[in-house]
């Protein structure tokens, strides 16, 4: 269960690290962690299949300012 203090905000696609902390700083939150996350995509590679990975995905945890 979140709190009411704590919001967690992904960076989207297209959009950069610094733009995800801008909009945390809009909404009134500052980072307190940041979490990554691989993303993988199956992919058969000479009859096997494989778990490639193909981008991140970064998570910060932002505390009420």
């Amino acid at each position: 269960m979140a709190s009411k203090n704590k919001k967690t905000f992904e960076v989207q696609q297209g959009e950069t690290i610094s733009d995800c902390l801008d909009r945390m700083k809009k909404e009134g939150y500052t980072p307190i962690r940041r979490f990554e996350k691989p993303v993988f995509t199956e992919k058969v590679v000479n009859g096997k299949k494989e778990c490639i990975p193909t981008e991140r995905k970064i998570t910060f945890e932002g505390k009420k300012l």
